[in-house]
């Protein structure tokens, strides 16, 4: 066989490679594409950079009777709810998007610092640690541990 035609089926077996890799990564990366794509996602996001918080809890309220298991949804959904100061509503949400994804960076983080708005720091210790576990060097989880590092029960 010339050089050549080594260095072709090198090529060829290198992309094909790459490309079932590709094929294999693309269900992870769906969630947010498909996210960009629902105009009640969009509006929940834009009223939340906006702080409008009841707007964005009636957007996500919206995906989520469309999208039952859209864990990014509820997510923002407890966000939003917490920012309210509507807890349960926004841990029963949290719930419901680690239900659907264990390992929600986002719910952990936001649910950790919930619990430690509601006094329960046991409990955003234990969101710290299933954080650490998925992704101990993650933004989520450096601010989680410096919430509970900078916790002062209310008096």
């Amino acid at each position: 066989m010339s050089s050549i035609s080594i260095r072709n089926l090198f090529l060829t077996s290198a992309l094909s490679l790459a490309m079932a890799g590709a094929a294999l990564a693309a269900p992870a990366e769906a969630a947010p594409v498909q996210n960009a794509q629902v105009d009640s996602f969009v509006a929940g996001k834009n009223a939340i950079d906006a702080k409008n918080w009841e707007l964005a809890v009636a957007s996500f309220d919206k995906v989520v009777a469309q999208d039952p298991k859209n864990a990014d949804a509820y997510n923002y959904l407890g966000f939003s709810n917490r920012w309210l100061g509507r807890y349960d509503a926004a841990f029963a949400a949290y719930d419901k998007a680690l239900a659907l994804d264990p390992t929600h960076k986002g719910a952990l983080n936001y649910s950790g610092i919930s619990y430690l708005k509601t006094g329960q720091k046991a409990k955003a210790e234990a969101q710290l640690a299933k954080l650490q576990t998925s992704c101990a060097n993650c933004d989520e989880t450096k601010q989680l541990a410096k919430a509970i590092a900078d916790y002062k029960p209310a008096q």
